[in-house]
């Protein structure tokens, strides 16, 4: 099972956010629409499953055994070709660094990405709610508290958390990226998610299933609450801890950045180095 070096996966995500930010509307809108299903039906999974075990038996557990289910959903994103936004942050942000797309072409594919995720999520909430999947107990009140708590956190909890996901999410798209085998793919995603989903990080994505979901179920909560408190820090979060400390990061340890701004040589013997 080959392994790419790390200034090799940095080369495929600067094409693929290059290659994503010149996808037409239509097509990227359509694979959007897909990566925000997938992710839902993750969610759904993980709900479905965790909802149902006895807190008492069980205690933290239950949040393991939902991280190791929820990783499916980014598993049918990257090996099924979709488009997520918060993969996107990371790839875009790259192919900017690496000079290989402009600026409008990360906000088009950002809010493209962003808009069908949102669609596709919303599809499997109005899926499960109509073929009652979570209308009756214990699932119905899971999915209430959830929303509840997820609309409740502070701006800066939520937006920390936000870092602290998309951090791990964009780790595991570059991890699948360095494989070249599927089983290293899928091995490389559920790691770094499975833990982001145990310590109870946020991902915008994932979010537009739960608190819409509970909204739908009747939890106290509002759409402007499902925006304010949670999409606009969580997504901001999700920016910078995929943006930030994954692609910019990478991009001036192994990339152009490097050699912009430390000598040639000595980025040389830096890559020479951690390539081995």
């Amino acid at each position: 099972m080959a392994v790419l070096k790390p200034a090799e996966v940095l080369e495929s995500c600067g094409n693929v956010g290059a290659m994503r930010a010149r996808t037409g509307f239509l097509k990227t809108l359509m694979l959007a629409f897909l990566a925000g299903a997938y992710i839902a039906f993750g969610a759904l999974l993980m709900v479905t499953v965790v909802a149902g075990l006895p807190q008492e038996s069980f205690g933290t557990l239950t949040k393991f055994i939902g991280g190791a289910l929820f990783p499916i959903g980014l598993i049918l994103v990257i090996l099924g070709g979709a488009d997520l936004f918060t993969g996107d942050v990371m790839y875009n942000t790259v192919g900017l660094l690496e000079s290989k797309m402009s600026v409008k072409e990360l906000w088009r594919n950002w809010f493209l990405a962003y808009a069908g995720n949102f669609l596709g999520a919303i599809f499997v909430v109005y899926l499960a709610m109509s073929s009652g999947f979570l209308s009756t107990e214990p699932w119905l009140s899971w999915i209430q508290k959830t929303a509840v708590t997820k609309t409740s956190l502070t701006f800066e909890q939520a937006f920390w958390r936000g870092v602290g996901c998309n951090w791990l999410v964009c780790l595991a798209c570059w991890l699948a990226m360095a494989s070249d085998h599927a089983a290293g793919k899928v091995l490389g995603i559920w790691l770094p998610i499975m833990a982001f989903v145990t310590m109870g990080f946020e991902h915008s994505i994932a979010n537009m299933f739960f608190i819409p979901a509970g909204i739908w179920a009747g939890a106290p909560v509002t759409w402007n609450q499902f925006w304010l408190n949670n999409q606009l820090p969580v997504v901001l979060g999700n920016i910078v801890g995929g943006g930030l400390f994954v692609g910019a990061i990478y991009a001036f340890c192994y990339g152009n950045l490097s050699r912009l701004f430390l000598k040639d040589r000595f980025s040389y013997k830096i890559n020479e180095h951690t390539d081995k």
